[in-house]
């Protein structure tokens, strides 16, 4: 049994390592939406055209649609009416400043436009500018870009759900000082992929890494299923889009979602270094903690699995491949783990008794 004590204090010294590794890894959990907002959805907006086009000043729409950023660098500012043609924003040199007594400050609160306005909203009212920002640029949720009965779909799509469709085409109005300018977009829709491929795929590739763990005869298996949980979680951090420039920079979200990506790397590649000297134990503990983090990951993003469009940089068959080797993969090293760990527990205690001892006790 001495020999059994060191191996258990190497076991859970790993643990604990292990353990501060992924609370380490929380501080910047990776996901493919920067902010909190969706990672998928059937729905997506686009602009088509700005007229005339003012340099300087860019105009996208984020958020399949939900939401619209404006960035204006020059010396000009740009004013944003409300829904009732009343003056809403002014985005300029000096910041932004927004009308505390239009209406479309209270309504864009909500994705539904589900709020009461206060007595003071009027869109006839004298002006009272609030400035929100000290920057030229702000992202707003705008209802004029995206579709706003929640639960129920478009007339065209409701018709005919198997072939994609424009739901309509939007305008929002716009001056840059005395020059009226129109930005118009389009607002589209894709039907989701099937839900019993994607469910089945998804069963399948859990049930084959768990079966890492609690079938294989060896540790060799759970290695290359710590291998593709690592490229995924990479994958993952890379192709996180560029975020609305009031939320963060591009570099910054990369950093950002690299920081536990990179942890998830590291636990796979000291599993795999365990695996190949037939460690079972420690992979299997490896393994556990490298599921546990891929599901950290993957989980905020899940949405991805059964959606039409994905908020991802590059292609979105590999954004989808990614989320769900962290999310269906990172369940099943969980449960590989636990299964190597009992399986490929110290040998000294699950062997009998030595040989000699039963002998001498023949012999008296």
């Amino acid at each position: 049994m001495t020999g059994a004590r060191p191996g258990r204090a190497a076991g859970r010294l790993l643990v604990v390592v292990l353990g501060v590794l992924a609370v380490l890894a929380l501080a910047g959990p990776a996901a493919a939406h920067v902010g909190g907002d969706a990672a998928g959805s059937d729905f997506d907006g686009r602009v088509t055209s700005v007229r005339p086009a003012v340099p300087g000043v860019s105009v996208r729409v984020l958020q399949f649609g939900d939401a619209l950023e404006v960035v204006n660098s020059t010396a000009v500012e740009v004013t944003v009416p409300g829904y009732s043609d009343e003056p809403y924003l002014r985005i300029g040199p000096d910041g932004v400043w927004r009308n505390a007594v239009s209406p479309a400050t209270y309504i864009n609160l909500d994705r539904y436009g589900r709020v009461s306005l206060p007595p003071g909203a009027d869109p006839q009212g004298e002006p009272e500018w609030v400035q929100v920002s000290t920057e030229p640029q702000y992202t707003w949720h705008d209802h004029r870009t995206h579709w706003m009965s929640e639960g129920q779909l478009p007339p065209a799509v409701a018709a005919d759900p198997a072939h994609p469709h424009t739901v309509f085409d939007w305008t929002v109005p716009m001056r840059h000082g005395d020059t009226a300018v129109t930005v118009r977009g389009e607002l589209t829709w894709e039907p989701p992929p099937s839900p019993l491929l994607v469910w089945t795929l998804y069963a399948a590739l859990f049930a084959a890494v768990a079966a890492a763990g609690l079938a294989a005869r060896t540790p060799g298996p759970l290695r290359w299923a710590l291998g593709a949980g690592a490229a995924a979680a990479l994958w993952h951090a890379a192709a996180t889009p560029e975020p609305p420039v009031t939320v963060s920079s591009h570099a910054a979200a990369l950093v950002s979602a690299l920081l536990p990506a990179v942890t998830a790397a590291l636990v796979a590649v000291f599993g795999a270094a365990a695996a190949r000297r037939g460690r079972g134990v420690v992979t299997g503990l490896a393994a556990l903690v490298l599921g546990w983090l891929l599901l950290v990951q993957g989980l905020p993003d899940v949405d991805v699995l059964w959606s039409a469009r994905v908020a991802g940089a590059g292609p979105a068959v590999l954004a989808r491949v990614a989320v769900a080797v962290l999310v269906a993969g990172g369940a099943g090293l969980v449960v590989a783990g636990l299964g190597a760990v009992r399986r490929f527990r110290d040998p000294a205690r699950t062997q009998p008794a030595p040989v000699r001892s039963h002998q001498r006790y023949k012999g008296s």
